[in-house]
């Protein structure tokens, strides 16, 4: 298994990937939108025997307080096919992007999930720090994770996505 950046002539095979995991294109449409608009920050695909078998993406994201805007990055989509899921495919690629986003600067990460399964990462509900998705949901599939110690201190306010999550 292989965790690398998506190349070109990976596109096909992510929207197929993004497709299957979630019985639609809206994801994959998505993903499609924020490439073409420069707002991939972060897109890795696993590969296994020369097949893109998950795939992972990291866009910028804003948390709006009464004072200023904070700029992290957002989880989303990670998808793996359905027939290699259970098999720590998409745990590879969310401590891979993670490492990723951390290297390169990035201050938190935002994730719209399941509450089972990203806590494992270091996720936890983004309401500890005052922060709000700007889409209502449920506190506890909503979380945050600091790359750097501190970053989210005094931080409250609200996360805005990249406007190509509500035009999809």
């Amino acid at each position: 298994m292989i965790i690398r950046p998506e190349k070109p002539e990976d596109i096909s095979a992510i929207r197929i990937v993004n497709g299957r995991a979630f019985g639609g294109a809206a994801e994959a449409d998505l993903v499609d939108a924020l490439r073409r608009n420069g707002k991939a920050t972060i897109s890795l695909v696993a590969e296994d025997g020369g097949r893109v078998v998950g795939h992972i993406l990291f866009s910028p994201v804003t948390i709006e307080t009464s004072e200023r805007e904070i700029v992290g990055v957002g989880l989303a989509p990670m998808s793996v096919i359905p027939e290699r899921q259970n098999q720590r495919i998409g745990s590879l690629l969310v401590e891979e992007g993670l490492r990723r986003c951390r290297e390169a600067g990035h201050r938190f990460v935002v994730v719209l999930g399941h509450p089972g399964y990203y806590p494992r990462f270091g996720f936890v509900p983004a309401s500890r720090f005052g922060i709000k998705s700007e889409y209502d949901v449920a506190d506890e599939v909503f979380m945050v994770m600091e790359l750097q110690e501190g970053a989210l201190s005094g931080c409250a306010g609200v996360v805005k996505y990249q406007p190509e999550f509500n035009e999809v």
